[in-house]
């Protein structure tokens, strides 16, 4: 079945009660118990599970090829219930450039409790490689990364990992299953922060693991989702659904988008540097070709100038909305940096823009006269 088939129907029933197509959102904290104390329904309290949080699992399942999920109540949550799954001792290999929630995760509140972390560069296997230790239990991979756009080899890193008996887990929101499946590529888990592309429209907070097995590891984030409790909420579970029906052509409009933008920029007198892996310059265009059906909709570029030049060209944006997070309808601009604090190894004169759904155009000309 083709994706856009699955992005409208995985997850989806008709409601039996009603016949609703649009299905139903089921509110209810607690559900009945049977005479014998069973749960006929197979649901028992919200915590435990919900029949929306049950159909965005299955859908996400079914567009990342896994086997089973996980939604969380946000993107971080998710992230840190794979960590909360390893003890005390164990080494992850994690980025050096990733999404600095993941790294604040890792240095202020993993390290401390027992993890060791060794942050490398992902790009380059020789370094993962020599990063291993006989402790070494998971290796983080996100691509393209935040907000640098570096591209990372999965099946090479895949690899590295399982010859060293480690996990491998991609943090695959940028990219989203329509761009790219890391699953396929021999990848242990899959991450996505649903707030971005997935719910696609800036309204709706979560998280989500997708696995390629139904193991131990597994089921102990489930265990960590459940007794933990930070799990999805139905409304949040159902927005998400219905934003992942229209994700396979919403990714291909800001993927057009991006790259006519990125285009334009790269040719620009006052742009230093532009990073997107679907430019031909891209140092890692040719891994991402190889492994991404579509490059995406983000992308970041450096101005001459410096700090204070980044600040201007951010403040005279017309359409632009100057904002954190990505993947909306909306196209946003940030100045990395000061997001991501004094920890921040970002470049200073550096913007990340996620591209929305605008016309291209528009968004070319508001760049365009604020770069002047």
């Amino acid at each position: 079945m083709q994706i856009e088939t699955l992005a409208v129907h995985a997850g989806h029933r008709v409601d039996p009660t009603t016949g609703a197509v649009a299905p139903p959102i089921y509110l209810s904290t607690t559900f009945e118990r049977s005479p014998d104390g069973s749960y006929p329904h197979g649901y028992d309290y919200i915590r435990s599970n919900n029949p929306n949080r049950e159909a965005l699992e299955e859908c996400l399942c079914q567009l990342e090829g896994g086997v089973k999920a996980a939604a969380f109540s946000s993107g971080s949550a998710a992230i840190m219930s794979i960590f909360q799954a390893l003890a005390p001792g164990d080494r992850i290999i994690a980025p050096t450039d990733a999404y600095s929630g993941t790294s604040q995760l890792l240095r202020d509140i993993l390290i401390p409790w027992g993890l060791e972390v060794t942050f490398v560069d992902l790009t380059d296997p020789t370094s993962v490689e020599q990063a291993i230790r006989g402790n070494t239990k998971l290796i983080w991979v996100e691509t393209p990364s935040n907000p640098l756009l570096k591209i990372t080899d999965i099946r090479k890193i895949v690899d590295i990992a399982h010859q060293a008996n480690a996990l491998c887990v991609c943090d695959n929101t940028w990219a989203t299953p329509i761009g790219q499946n890391p699953l396929k590529m021999g990848a242990d888990l899959v991450v996505h922060a649903v707030t971005k592309y997935l719910g696609g429209h800036s309204d709706v907070l979560g998280g989500v693991v997708i696995s390629q097995v139904d193991d131990h590891f597994f089921q102990k984030i489930k265990a960590i989702q459940k007794t933990g409790g930070a799990v999805a909420s139905p409304f949040d579970c159902w927005l998400v659904l219905r934003g992942i029906k229209t994700l396979p052509y919403r990714m291909r409009a800001h993927t057009e988008n991006a790259l006519k933008v990125a285009n334009f920029l790269s040719k620009h007198p006052e742009v230093e540097l532009v990073y997107y892996p679907g430019l031909p310059q891209h140092p890692g265009h040719e891994i991402a070709a190889s492994q991404m059906h579509l490059f995406g909709g983000m992308l970041s570029f450096q101005v001459k100038g410096g700090r204070d030049k980044a600040f201007a060209v951010a403040a005279k944006v017309q359409i632009f909305t100057r904002a954190t997070s990505l993947g909306g309808t909306e196209s946003f601009i940030e100045h990395r940096a000061s997001m991501e604090g004094t920890q921040t190894t970002t470049p200073e004169n550096l913007l990340r823009l996620s591209i929305g759904l605008e016309h291209p155009d528009d968004l070319i000309d508001d760049l365009a006269q604020a770069l002047y």
